[in-house]
């Protein structure tokens, strides 16, 4: 495993900073989550994900009242550091990167960047980062800032500086901004599309109904899928219209096509078929097709593993 060895304390709650660190175990690292003597709260809000996203990691309470030196003596010995703390706390905490060996990766998972103290959930970030204006009101079904502007940002961010530290031994500080990172998704889209192709401008890059109620994903944006994708519903007539300006009109004759027949009829006549079709599959379903390990296992419990580290850490000048 890469990263064989590597020590991850991990101060971060809820979502983007657990996601993150279960990342670094699967490669590999040793993960330490450091919790308040109440807990992650996730873990009373949403037990199942803090089961799959915890399970393997070790759990250490600290009472910053009762040991107030127990977390930074931790830190101290980590090789990676997360937070998830507005700016400022972790300077009061005594966890700053400034009070840590100067060979800690030090990454600091914020909602806007260094300094800035707004409060927000995923869904504020997807908002200031110009995600959300082509689909609202609609609420995406996924946390695309915490999990891809935050969670993954710091992964890629934390191997480069671990990378970067094989060569000259020095950590580094990493502030992750969730919306800056979020931004960045979709900057591209900046430059030009003129189509709308992501947001329904195209009647070939749309989801379609089935007699059945379920849903196909059609993305057939090349001629020559667009081509065998009508004569396969038997609608050859519509091959010629392919970018015509209309383009409702279009989305309507295929949706009542789509209807016609349910969901498994569509995918049996179009498997083995060059159409880019495919359907709008359950999350169990999916997790079938792909074969994905389902989660079994159990985080650990709260503080399970405090009283080792503090004999290890003794004296720490709590």
């Amino acid at each position: 495993m890469v990263l064989r060895g590597v020590l991850v304390v991990d101060f971060t709650r809820y979502l983007p900073g657990p996601f993150a660190s279960r990342e670094l175990l699967r490669l590999g690292a040793r993960v330490v989550r450091v919790e308040a003597p109440e807990g992650d709260p996730l873990r009373s809000v949403a037990p199942g994900w803090d089961d799959a996203l915890n399970t393997g990691k070790e759990s250490v309470v600290w009472d910053l009242e009762r040991e107030p030196g127990l977390g930074p003596a931790l830190a101290a010995r980590a090789d990676v550091v997360l937070d998830g703390f507005r700016p400022g706390v972790s300077e009061r905490l005594g966890l700053a990167a400034s009070d840590l060996p100067d060979s800690v990766v030090y990454c600091s998972i914020t909602g806007f960047g260094a300094g800035d103290t707004r409060a927000g959930h995923d869904l504020n970030y997807q908002g200031w980062a110009g995600l959300l204006a082509d689909t609202a009101p609609a609420l995406p079904p996924v946390q695309i800032a915490d999990l891809a502007g935050g969670s993954l940002f710091a992964v890629i961010e934390i191997l480069a500086a671990l990378l970067e530290r094989e060569r000259t031994g020095r950590g580094k500080h990493l502030v992750v901004s969730m919306t800056h990172n979020a931004h960045s998704l979709a900057a591209h889209r900046l430059h030009g599309e003129p189509e709308r192709t992501l947001t329904g401008g195209l009647a070939c890059y749309r989801t379609y109904e089935t007699a059945d109620g379920r849903f196909l994903t059609v993305t057939p944006v090349e001629p020559k899928f667009w081509q065998r994708l009508c004569e396969l519903i038997e609608r050859p007539d519509l091959v010629d219209r392919h970018y015509e300006q209309d383009q409702e009109a279009l989305a309507a004759e295929l949706a009542e096509a789509f209807r016609g027949r349910p969901l498994a009829d569509w995918l049996e006549l179009f498997e083995g078929e060059d159409v880019m079709v495919g359907p709008v599959a359950t999350l169990a379903e999916a997790s079938e097709w792909l074969g994905a390990p389902v989660d079994t296992g159990k985080a650990p419990l709260l503080g399970e593993h405090t009283e080792r580290w503090r004999a290890d850490l003794a004296p720490f000048g709590g």
